[in-house]
This record gives structure tokens, C-alpha cells and sequence, in this order.
């Protein structure tokens, strides 16, 4: 059972920004994800929240200037995800910029399938054989919970300064200096902002410290607004909450793309994914770029996609480019047959009974674990439930990830899991909404009636309702490619979600494109006389009725230099 709710909106705000100039229907959609005055609306660098109101965030510039005028060595350790990798690319360029070249700056991501996530004591005994030996580590999208690993560094003699923004466990590790919104006491009012956000603030507060020191002027400082590229790709690819703050950073990141000016490195994964990077919008990062990126990390080594945003070479680039894309399809191979191994696996359980569960959780030995949270994701949209997905270890134990619903935080039930059985669950960490673990092989049947009790306490009949949340009907004179453009144009994302619309359509035509996508002409019954709309309806067969109540999105679709509406159609309500 779905329930189809229009998004609830201010027509009183709507009509302030409408009469500011927005658009009456950007108005309206902006109104009902709560924005309520026109000097909301502004998404200029200036209006970024200012560093000095991030916990540390000026002290560790104050501290990293120290050990850049001493010319300390350093090496990034980053982490194995896009997040993680656009982290470390704008550290390395902009410290590079910052020092200009003149500190010895290495990275180091670890391999998730040997080593894990975060700073482990592995990673700090492998980042001591640098040569180099480093002085100073400095974590991006990580080290928050890496107490072991700040003590083993400080052992080894390397300090530690940890840029992160997970949540931290009850104690924080014994670091030179940590800068993280979601920290305590921290009062920072974006607490969405990614780990690329993160560092990219530091290096903020670190131009200012160095500018007051007299190594540049306001005039002839670096621009570190090059690198918003990378952060606007790696808030996107980690689905950070678009709160005003993260969407000043993405917005101003895609228009250095639009214009031409994005890393090369971002460049070549556009010409690859056959995007126009003049046209680039938060789906592109999304849905086509990110994925290619998280690709190394998942079935290789990041290291590679971090050497791609680094390069200044087109034709490295477009080398390194081509191999994730490679490395992209073989990825999609392996997930899915993991999806339909485990949909074969949960089609096993009666419908009732499954009905009945408030979380899914499963394993396979065949199972790859650098896919296991993509095909978490799939099975979470599936059936709606918390869903936790499992692969074999090679020290035979199981990694796990998992992806959420709102309202229940995953993170916080697998804490509770793990204060009520101490030992049941090895490591874990994460979101509200995903989060990954480690558990013995022989636990996970003790493991997995434990989360479905946790589940069972946490959830309730009104969350695991599933729910499609529209912003109402277009009329029809709305359904036009300059609408399409319009909305393209615009910021959308987690927490700001793109816009879907809900209305009934009468089926002209229906046909199979590819065998595996319906293709639809359909007719606005609010005026019939119109030229019929071309809908589809991506990996859907079944032919629809013909009326139907149809959630879509609004798209421009050209073809052949001409420009038409398009409506993706998203959900049919047959009720």
C-alpha cells in the first residue's frame, strides 16, 4: 500500500517569493521545502557560513600554518569513497596552493577489503614506511572514531590532525587538533556539510591565517574557489543534506563546470558518462559522475580515482577516466546479481511474513562487500524497510552496510545493538540513514534478531507506511521545455528534494523501447486539443490503463537540435 500526499507548502510564502520574482512555480516548490523569504533565495559564496563559527576550525589553521612554515612532511590519509577521494584532492590542491609547493604532501587511502575503514593501526604503520616518514597525518572523511589508530600514530611519532564529519562514539580520539560539525559542542549550523565540506573550511581558515601572516594579500591570494568542482561532487556522490549552506557550495561548484572551468579530472568522467558538462546538475553528480568515482574504491583502489582529480593531463585523465568507466560497468554487473540473488532469497519468505519484518538483513558468501551498500540502498526502496547487506571478509569475518528510512537512525540502533551485546558487533559507524559494520560470520543469525527487535521497538506502522510525497499538479500549459530548463537549472538533492508532480493523464499510445522501458504518449484531460506528451517509464513492461494518475517529473528532452517536454514517469497511483 503507497499513500500519495502532495508536499504541504506556505501559499503565503509562495506568494512573497513569487512577488520578489521568482518564478510562481519555482515559488511554490521552494515554499514547501521551507523557504519562506526572498533573502533566503541567495546562494552567493559570500553568504557561506564563516569558518570561525566551526568548532577548532581556526585554532587547526593556526597549527597546520605552524607546521607548513616549518616544512613538516604530511600525508592525507583519505577515505575509499567519493566523499572521501574529492576530500583528499582538494586538500593536496589546495595545500599545494596555499604553501606553493613548497611542503612535501603525500595520500594515502586504505584498501577497504584489507584494511578497513578509517585510520586503523594498519593504515598508521603504513603511512609511517612513507618516505618521507610523515610528521603529521591529516584524515579527510574519517578518523572521528579512530582512537585506536591517533594513539598508534603518536607511538610511531606522527601527529594527527582529524578533519571528519560522522558522528563521533562516546569518546573522541587523543588528536592534535579535530575539526568536525557534528562533534560536541560544536555549534556549527550546518551539521549536513560532507567531508570535502569539511576540509574545504579549513582550508579557508587556513588562507586567512596565512594571509595575516603576511604570505599574501587579499588581492594576490590563492583562489580556492577552483576546487568548489570537487566539493560540490563529493556532497552530491555522500547524498549530504542540501541544507542553504551546502547548496551555496554545490551551486557554485556546478557553475565552474557549466562554464568549462572544472578539474580536468571531472571533465574527462563527464566526456565518458556522454554528459554535457555545460548542462551539469546535481542528477549528473549524482547519478553519473559519483558512481563512476566510487567505482575504484568499491572493486579496486580509490587511489586511482584520486589520481584522475589530481592529474592536470587531458589525456591521463581521459586514460584514468575510461578504466573507471570500465571498472563502473563491471561493478553494475556484479550488483546486479546480487540484487536478484537476494530478491531470490526473499522471495522464499511468504508475503505475509515479510510484511511482517521491520528490517531486512542477509548474507551470501558469494557476495561482494564493496557493493553490499549500493544493493542495501536497492532492496531499502524496494520493500521500505532498514536493510542491512553483508559479504565475506577475508579474516572470515562479514562487512556489512546498511541504508535507512527517516525516523529510524541507523547509526544510533546499532549502538543500542552493541551496548546490549557488547561483543556481538565488532566495529561500526555512520549516518542516520546508512551506516557500516563488521561481524563475526558465526553471529550474524544472533545479529540479525537483534536489529529486527531494535527495528521492531523503533519503528511503528506510520514510518514503514510507504509514502510518495508530490509537489501537486502542473497545468497544462507548465509542461513545456522552458519548464523543464527552469527546473533543471535549480539545486535539488537530499533534504531538497527534486521535484516529482502528480496529475492524471489519458494513454494515447504505449510501446516497449529496448524491451525493458515503456514508452508513453499521453493527453492532459484539462485540454485535450494539446500535442500528445511523450512520457516514459525506465524498467517498466507492464502497460498501463488508459486513465491513469501518474507521478513524473518534468524534463526538456532534445533530439535532433529540437527541444520537447518529457515527463519520467515515476509511480502510477491505482488506487
Amino acid at each position: 500500500m503507497v499513500q500519495f500526499n502532495p508536499r504541504p507548502f506556505s501559499q503565503r510564502s509562495a506568494d512573497w517569493l513569487t512577488q520578489s520574482g521568482l518564478h510562481p512555480l519555482l515559488a511554490r516548490l521552494y515554499a514547501a521545502r521551507g523557504i519562506n523569504q526572498p533573502d533566503e533565495l541567495g546562494l552567493e559564496l559570500k553568504q557561506l557560513l564563516p569558518p570561525n563559527t566551526l568548532l577548532h576550525c581556526q585554532s587547526t589553521a593556526v597549527i597546520l600554518a605552524d607546521l607548513i612554515q616549518q616544512e613538516k612532511n604530511i600525508v592525507i590519509v583519505a577515505d575509499y569513497d567519493c566523499d572521501g577521494a574529492t576530500a583528499c584532492a582538494v586538500a593536496i590542491r589546495g595545500l599545494k596552493m596555499l604553501t606553493d609547493n613548497r611542503v612535501h604532501i603525500h595520500f594515502l587511502v586504505p584498501n577497504r577489503f584489507t584494511m578497513g575503514y578509517g585510520l586503523t593501526r594498519e593504515v598508521v604503520e603504513l603511512a609511517a614506511q612513507q618516505k618521507p616518514k610523515p610528521n603529521v597525518l591529516i584524515t579527510v572523511d574519517n578518523g572521528i572514531a579512530s582512537n585506536e589508530g591517533v594513539a598508534r600514530a603518536a607511538e610511531l611519532g606522527m601527529d594527527v590532525i582529524v578533519t571528519d564529519h560522522h558522528l563521533p562514539g562516546d569518546t573522541l580520539p587523543k588528536a592534535l587538533a579535530i575539526v568536525n560539525p557534528n562533534q560536541p559542542a560544536c555549534s556549527f549550523q550546518s551539521k549536513a556539510l560532507a567531508g570535502v565540506g569539511v576540509m574545504f573550511y579549513l582550508l579557508i581558515a587556513l588562507r586567512a591565517e596565512l594571509r595575516q601572516r603576511g604570505h599574501f594579500t587579499s588581492q594576490n591570494q590563492p583562489k580556492l574557489e577552483s576546487l568548489l568542482d570537487l566539493v560540490a561532487l563529493g556532497t552530491v556522490a555522500d547524498v549530504a543534506q542540501l541544507d542553504r549552506n551546502n547548496r551555496i557550495l554545490v551551486a557554485n561548484g556546478l557553475k565552474r563546470i557549466q562554464s568549462g572551468f572544472a578539474q580536468v579530472g571531472i571533465q574527462a568522467l563527464f566526456q565518458v558518462a556522454g554528459r554535457d558538462p555545460s548542462l551539469a546538475s546535481t542528477f549528473d553528480l549524482g547519478f553519473a559522475i559519483g558512481p563512476r568515482l566510487n567505482a575504484a574504491g568499491r572493486l579496486a583502489d580509490m587511489t586511482l580515482g584520486i589520481q584522475l582529480l589530481l592529474s592536470d593531463s587531458p589525456e591521463q585523465a581521459r586514460e584514468i577516466a575510461q578504466e573507471l568507466d570500465r571498472i563502473n560497468r563491471e561493478r553494475r554487473a556484479i550488483e546486479s546479481g546480487m540484487q536478484e540473488t537476494a530478491l531470490g532469497e526473499l522471495a522464499m519468505i511468504a508475503d505475509e511474513e515479510l510484511n511482517q519484518r521491520y528490517g531486512i538483513c542477509l548474507w551470501n558468501n558469494q557476495w561482494h562487500q564493496g557493493v553490499v551498500g549500493i544493493v542495501a540502498s536497492r532492496l531499502k526502496e524496494r520493500f521500505n524497510r532498514p536493510t542491512l547487506i553483508f559479504a565475506p571478509a577475508d579474516d572470515g569475518s562479514l562487512r556489512g552496510s546498511g541504508r535507512s528510512l527517516n525516523g529510524f537512525h541507523l547509526r544510533d540502533a546499532l549502538d543500542l545493538i552493541s551496548k546490549r551485546q557488547p561483543n556481538l558487533i565488532q566495529k561500526f559507524g555512520g549516518h542516520a540513514m546508512a551506516a557500516g559494520l563488521t561481524i563475526l560470520k558465526n553471529d550474524f543469525e544472533q545479529f540479525k534478531d537483534a536489529f529486527e527487535k531494535v527495528a521492531k521497538e523503533l519503528l511503528d506502522d506510520e514510518l514503514l507506511m510507504r509514502k510518495t510525497i508530490h509537489d501537486g499538479e502542473l497545468r497544462p500549459d507548465e509542461i513545456n521545455p522552458e519548464m523543464g530548463d527552469l527546473l533543471a537549472g535549480e539545486i535539488w538533492g537530499q533534504g531538497f528534494p527534486q521535484p516529482i508532480f502528480y496529475g492524471e493523464f489519458e494513454i494515447m499510445q504505449q510501446s516497449l523501447m529496448k524491451e525493458k522501458h515503456l514508452r508513453l504518449q499521453l493527453k492532459h484531460p484539462a485540454n485535450p486539443h494539446l500535442k500528445p506528451i511523450q512520457g516514459v517509464w525506465f524498467n517498466r513492461t507492464q502497460t498501463l490503463p488508459n486513465k491513469a494518475k501518474l507521478v513524473y517529473r518534468l524534463v526538456s528532452d532534445r533530439f535532433q537540435g529540437q527541444a520537447r517536454a518529457q515527463l519520467i514517469i515515476e509511480a502510477h497511483d491505482d488506487s
